[in-house]
């Protein structure tokens, strides 16, 4: 559209798009500041993400020192007990260590009746030895 149309001037090449341009540029010269005032808060947001990122790496790096001197502690201990723990692995492995739960029945089963039966005799046994041991007193002090 030409800005200079029902001025009766006459038609000047270019001039319509040179105005369009300068337009343009007006109306982005007018939408700087705003553009500006986003950038600075884009920016600070971006200063105090950077700042929570420092913090977050620098917490992560003293647990890892932490760790690793924790690490450190327990290496040799650990190291110490692998003897040990093969030993004991072997053992484990070995078949007879399967039949333990079925010779613990059976000891449930079968033995422990047998023991509280031995109790309970020797219990018998003692309250006779008991009773016997005092009728022998009255006879012992008769002339």
């Amino acid at each position: 559209m030409d800005p200079f149309r029902g001025l009766g001037l006459p038609r000047i090449p270019g001039l319509s798009e040179l105005v369009d341009v300068l337009r343009e540029q007006t109306e982005a010269l007018a939408q700087l500041p705003r553009t500006m005032a986003e950038l600075n808060t884009a920016v600070r947001e971006l200063i105090a993400a950077t700042r929570v990122a420092t913090e977050t790496v620098a917490s992560a790096q003293r647990t890892a020192e932490r760790l690793e001197g924790l690490v450190e502690e327990l290496e040799e201990p650990v190291r110490a007990l692998r003897p040990g723990l093969e030993r004991v692995g072997r053992v484990l492995d070995d078949p007879v260590v399967d039949s333990v739960p079925d010779v613990l029945r059976t000891v449930t089963e079968d033995l422990l009746p047998l023991v509280h039966g031995l109790r309970q005799a020797t219990d018998r046994v003692g309250s006779v030895a008991g009773l016997l041991r005092r009728r022998a007193r009255p006879e012992d002090d008769a002339p």
